[in-house]
């Protein structure tokens, strides 16, 4: 027995409907980000710790207009890791209030980085670029995570 093709514009199966302002890229993109967010939360909290036990693990600046003690930075980056970590875990397990906290974290997170570049620059926009991509994909996704 022959199968014909369904017409053009038709869904190719009825349980999988959908609704034509659902971002594919996004909707995906919002469990990535939560599995983002929870790999940089734990490379920050590295970071963090990196800079707490010893002064000498990155480099000294001397004339720059952020400039903090590295073990200062260490604390930074420690507690913001931890925050970043657990609000990720909370938007892979679909809680609503983990992708405004997500939001919120992130663009702090771009901020401690940027502050971060003169120290360790390429791990720096590695994570100006995570952010900005979590910060899009939380923003972007209409439907719930799950």
């Amino acid at each position: 027995m022959a199968q014909t093709a369904p017409p053009p514009g038709t869904p190719s199966s009825p349980a999988t409907p959908r609704t034509g302002d659902e971002n594919p890229w996004a909707s995906g993109g919002i469990m990535f980000a939560g599995v983002l967010l929870l790999v940089d939360g734990v490379l920050d909290a590295i970071k963090g710790i990196a800079g707490i036990a010893s002064d000498d693990v990155y480099a000294r600046i001397n004339d720059y207009v952020f400039k903090f003690n590295v073990t200062a930075w260490g604390w930074i980056h420690l507690i913001l890791g931890i925050l970043i970590a657990v609000v990720g875990w909370g938007i892979l397990r679909g809680f609503a209030w983990a992708r405004g906290a997500g939001v919120g974290l992130a663009a702090l997170n771009m901020i401690a980085n940027f502050m971060w570049l003169p120290y360790q620059p390429v791990w720096a926009v590695v994570s100006l670029a995570i952010d900005t991509f979590v910060i899009w994909a939380l923003c972007t996704a209409r439907k719930p995570v799950i």
